[in-house]
């Protein structure tokens, strides 16, 4: 009977096909990295919807809400801590030294709150170490999936930033922190403001876009890579929005990036047809929107913008000379009486301000280098100054030599990172939160190929040799 059985046809068609034609499939192997991952995926999408919870669903916790993602930058520290993973490098071991000093010097010869301290001090003790725990734990993969992701946002972000540009500052669209019926929007031209999109303050909005041009032109370099109709849609959304933010700030970022893109050209001639064929897109998109009043009356409110800034502040001097260098030549070789070790960390932030003086100004200085200073002085203030500087150049040279081998993502995340790292307002938790993520992003983005090992790294910098 068994060898009937084992002769029988339709037992010898079952063996033959499910043994030798339809192995049984091995599972892959679960990347033991997934949890971390979704914490810095948490720790993104909190990033770009924190001020929607703060202004329209959750207004009553819109000051705990402030800092949500403080305990999950902590979770994740700790967690690799734990598995032996945390990077240990001359940045990481220099700010946790920065800041540790700084909240002693804060509360026994500065401003005397520990509060404000620890609060200034977390800037550097969770979040600066999170840009390399993101770099070490994501792969290229993963921060290519975080482009796609971040330009299908971008097209119902520029639907909410037309809705918020057109309406009323009493309507919904743009209530405030805290369900602020005063509204969300920040003083433009022509009686319009600027629209702060999910976030809480009109930077936040800025500082996105920014993100996403990057990814835009890197997108447009390898578009087999994407869905077309998604990169051009994400692509019109960011010309769209340029006149609807009425941001300088955000029409510079964009020329960078685009600056960028013309260096990959100089080192890499193949690719000067795609961007010759992106950039003929954008001046048809852009004849083909001016003949909209949707886009002519954005346009007008941007240009007086532009107009009535530049004979304030100056042009192009003044975006690049105050917005980008931040007041940093003033705030090392202008006149000062800071004290040696500074008012105290923390003082120069909003929340600082309010729990010492019950008000939100700036005790210190609005720029990011002149605020570093006052708050640890001159020793420890350029110490972190340059730390933010010299990873930047580290990273931007590692960058460059990944585009010198036909490896473009580096360099076009550069583009953004290099105006966030060095000298973006962190006292601001959405600058700071840009910037963190930016940062690990880079140096992910170095990695030599995909691995679910974060230890297997092979670039030209990684977390630990940065």
């Amino acid at each position: 009977m068994s060898t009937y059985l084992a002769n029988a046809p339709g037992i010898q068609s079952f063996n033959k096909e499910t043994i030798e034609k339809k192995p049984v499939k091995k599972f892959q192997e679960a990347d033991p990295y997934r949890a971390l991952k979704q914490g810095i995926w948490a720790y993104f999408l909190l990033l770009i919807f924190e001020g929607a919870l703060r202004k329209w669903f959750l207004p009553g916790l819109a000051t705990p809400l402030l800092i949500i993602r403080d305990p999950l930058a902590l979770w994740l520290l700790v967690k690799v801590w734990q598995r032996d993973l945390l990077p240990s490098n001359i940045y990481i071991v220099g700010t946790i030294t920065i800041a540790t000093l700084g909240i002693f010097t804060a509360t026994l010869i500065g401003h005397g709150s520990l509060p404000v301290a620890l609060f200034g001090a977390r800037i550097l003790l969770l979040h600066f170490p999170l840009m390399f725990v993101i770099g070490r734990i994501f792969t290229r993969e993963d921060v290519i999936k975080m482009g796609k992701v971040t330009l299908w946002i971008a097209i119902p972000m520029t639907i909410l930033t037309a809705l918020q540009f057109y309406s009323p500052q009493t309507a919904w669209v743009n209530r405030g922190v805290g369900g602020d019926t005063a509204g969300a929007g920040f003083s433009g031209a022509n009686d319009f403001f600027r629209p702060p999109g999910t976030f809480s303050f009109t930077n936040g909005l800025t500082a996105f876009y920014g993100f996403v041009a990057a990814y835009i032109f890197f997108f447009w370099f390898d578009s087999k890579t994407i869905n077309k109709a998604m990169l051009i849609a994400a692509t019109i959304g960011l010309l769209i929005a340029i006149p609807l933010s009425i941001s300088r700030g955000l029409f510079f970022q964009v020329g960078v990036s685009l600056a960028f893109s013309i260096l990959v050209i100089s080192r890499k001639p193949q690719f000067l047809g795609k961007l010759i064929l992106a950039i003929a897109g954008m001046i048809i998109t852009l004849i083909i929107l001016s003949k909209t009043s949707f886009f002519q009356t954005a346009t007008g409110a941007f240009t007086e913008r532009f107009e009535s800034a530049n004979d304030i502040e100056g042009g192009l001097e003044g975006v690049l000379i105050d917005r980008y260098l931040g007041g940093m030549f003033y705030a090392l070789f202008g006149e000062t009486q800071t004290p040696l070790f500074g008012y105290g960390i923390g003082m120069g932030t909003n929340v600082g301000s309010m729990l010492l003086t019950g008000s939100t100004v700036f005790l210190i200085s609005e720029g990011e280098w002149g605020r570093l200073i006052g708050e640890l002085g001159p020793l420890l203030g350029i110490a972190m100054i340059i730390i933010r500087v010299s990873f930047s150049a580290k990273v931007a040279m590692a960058s460059y030599k990944k585009l010198t081998k036909g490896d473009l993502l580096p360099w076009m995340l550069v583009s953004y990172g290099i105006m966030m790292v060095p000298q973006s307002q962190w006292a601001q938790p959405t600058s700071l939160g840009f910037s963190t993520l930016i940062g690990g992003l880079m140096i992910a983005s170095l990695r030599a190929a995909p691995s679910t090992e974060p230890n297997n790294l092979q670039p030209e910098i990684t977390p630990t040799n940065i």
